[in-house]
């Protein structure tokens, strides 16, 4: 049912490395659910008995993505006046077009008074860390289960993390880009160091940085560092207080 639906947070599920998975009948399924975080992908037969029962099994924020006009009224017949539709990026999936060398050339660009480290146990434990961003870590079990199966760089000054880079999510093939800055060190380039710190590990080690950008600055950071932009698709966020 998921075929063609080409979100690597999908795969996370199904390839069983993390989130849950929900179908309308275990013997022969025709809708399904598979959620990840607060991320919420419908695929098979929007007009099956159960569902709508799929449809309200989400958290109280939740980002959903389905891909065809059936589900996309389901949706906005269920949750009439309580969702808000944007727009979400999709990059190309090809390591080809991600280069080694280049990447590094951003490394050499750290400004003076900052420290780049890959994430280790003190600094995964470190509030700063979550504070920038509770999708640094969140998918994975706990601290321990992200240094064991994730990844992620950080940029610490005075102690602090205040950029970082990690993996939101993991599947057989790689993983998905998470990143984030401190708003009080933004414009320095920190965000494009920690991303390419961590696109580079990935790529040394036949794991493919997955890029899905949900902003223009997102957008603008991954063309930075060489990926080629797809194509748009709607997202809708749903207020399910």
């Amino acid at each position: 049912m998921f075929e063609g639906m080409a979100d690597t947070v999908i795969l996370s599920c199904l390839q069983g490395h993390m989130g849950d998975a929900w179908v309308n009948n275990q013997e022969s399924p025709t809708a399904a659910q598979v959620k990840v975080g607060m991320f919420s992908y419908f695929a098979g037969d929007a007009n099956a008995k159960e569902a709508e029962t799929l449809l309200r099994n989400l958290p109280k924020d939740a980002l959903v993505i389905v891909h065809t006009d059936e589900w996309k009224k389901r949706i906005e017949t269920i949750y009439k006046g309580r969702f808000n539709k944007f727009d979400r990026h999709r990059f190309k999936q090809d390591d080809a077009l991600l280069d080694v060398a280049y990447l590094k050339g951003f490394l050499t660009n750290l400004p003076g008074g900052y420290e780049l480290k890959r994430i280790d146990s003190a600094i995964a434990n470190k509030p700063s860390l979550q504070a920038i961003s509770e999708y640094f870590t969140c998918n994975f079990d706990s601290i321990d289960d992200f240094l064991n199966r994730g990844i992620g760089y950080a940029i610490l000054h005075d102690g602090k993390v205040v950029s970082g880079a990690t993996s939101f999510s993991i599947y057989d093939e790689g993983i998905e880009v998470e990143v984030g800055t401190h708003e009080g060190h933004r414009k320095k380039g920190l965000a494009t160091i920690a991303s390419a710190a961590l696109l580079v590990d990935c790529l040394e080690h036949r794991k493919y940085p997955s890029w899905d950008a949900a902003n223009a600055e997102s957008v603008k950071l991954a063309k930075r560092l060489g990926y080629v932009y797809e194509e748009t698709y709607e997202t809708y966020y749903i207020n399910n207080r």
